[in-house]
């Protein structure tokens, strides 16, 4: 078993007792940071960021060396790494966001994607989790993440980010075959890849469908929810003498919490739409929650701040099984004084909640 020094977090999604609630903050390692916009420009661009382990690990450290409270690192990387390395030729225009030069919107075009070996195909990713595991030595747990197979399908057939998922929508209902046979895919794919980087060090994987909750419920259960129950069915979930916990986070999928909290994960992810403690009477016999502060409290003075995180806390009551986060990630306006406010308040605030 490998000793780490703060393991509450860990021990929270296992609904094990901690002392205080464990905090971490999706997007942690970013744009709201100078330290970080600093190592972007010596990098050159994103993708060189996340291409070069000692870039990815020096990002990743940036929140903790700033925020020591922070219980988790995430790794640094991007969700659309796997349709990358399928072939789809990702880059990132400027004020735009993600593009592929290529575009699925075929059964053919569909059946020629490969499913990329993580070693071969995404071995920075796993050079970048064994450099940053090496370098935390123990101070914090490691998530590892990918996107869900519905989410990458969204980005694969509109070609980038889309407000309204004509393409992909249109391709679900008019060749489901074709669309099951991309998500099918894209499942092996997920897996394979978490699974790498659980052998490279994460102790902890996320799963972040960003887009399920644009879907009809019945899509959902079809399309998205289904693939991450075969993802989850297929990751290694011991290593190290230690459980490695999986979170799934569908954003706007509360309505659906007890089909997800069905699938198997030990915890789910919940977007500030969400009341926390309505959410814990309906699943939380079942899994862990992480969630829930709405990222845009973070513009607000620090003692409003810390009234959100007081009534968060609340929300969810005594016990262990929450882990304290945004419903989505931090945005890149935030001042970054703002988020340590967030952060100290949760263990402020969090030691009642856990006394017994």
């Amino acid at each position: 078993m490998t000793d780490l020094k703060n393991d509450r977090f860990l021990r929270a999604l296992l609904k094990q007792p901690v002392d205080v609630t464990p905090v971490w903050m999706m997007r942690q390692a970013g744009r709201y940071l100078p330290e970080y916009r600093a190592s972007r420009a010596k990098a050159g661009d994103f993708m060189s960021l996340c291409k070069n382990a000692e870039f990815a690990c020096e990002v990743t450290m940036q929140p903790l060396d700033r925020f020591p409270q922070l219980d988790a690192a995430i790794l640094f990387s991007d969700i659309l790494t796997i349709p990358d390395a399928m072939g789809q030729g990702l880059y990132f225009e400027t004020g735009e966001g993600p593009r592929f030069k290529k575009v699925v919107s075929t059964l053919a075009d569909i059946e020629a994607l490969p499913i990329p070996d993580p070693q071969k195909d995404l071995g920075y990713v796993m050079n970048a989790v064994s450099t940053i595991r090496k370098e935390l030595n123990g101070r914090v747990p490691l998530i590892g993440f990918s996107g869900s197979p519905w989410t990458l399908a969204t980005y694969m057939v509109e070609g980038g980010s889309s407000k309204d998922f004509r393409k992909t929508k249109a391709m679900l209902y008019d060749t489901p075959q074709a669309m099951h046979l991309l998500l099918d895919k894209l499942a092996q794919s997920v897996t394979s890849y978490l699974n790498g980087q659980i052998l490279a060090g994460a102790q902890a994987v996320q799963i972040f469908d960003t887009w399920g909750g644009n879907l009809s419920s019945a899509a959902y259960q079809e399309f998205s929810l289904a693939y991450m129950r075969k993802i989850v069915s297929g990751l290694i979930r011991e290593h190290e003498g230690r459980k490695v916990p999986v979170i799934l986070f569908t954003k706007n999928g509360g309505l659906w919490l007890e089909s997800i909290a069905d699938a198997g994960a030990d915890a789910l992810g919940l977007d500030w739409t969400c009341d926390l403690g309505e959410a814990r009477r309906r699943v939380g016999h079942k899994v862990a929650l992480q969630g829930n502060m709405d990222p845009t409290v973070l513009y607000a003075n620090p003692e409003a701040i810390r009234t959100e995180v007081k009534r968060i806390l609340a929300s969810y009551g005594k016990g262990s099984g929450h882990v304290f986060n945004l419903g989505h990630g931090i945005t890149p306006e935030v001042k970054p004084e703002h988020a340590g406010a967030f952060i100290s308040a949760v263990h402020e605030f969090s030691g009642q909640y856990h006394q017994e």
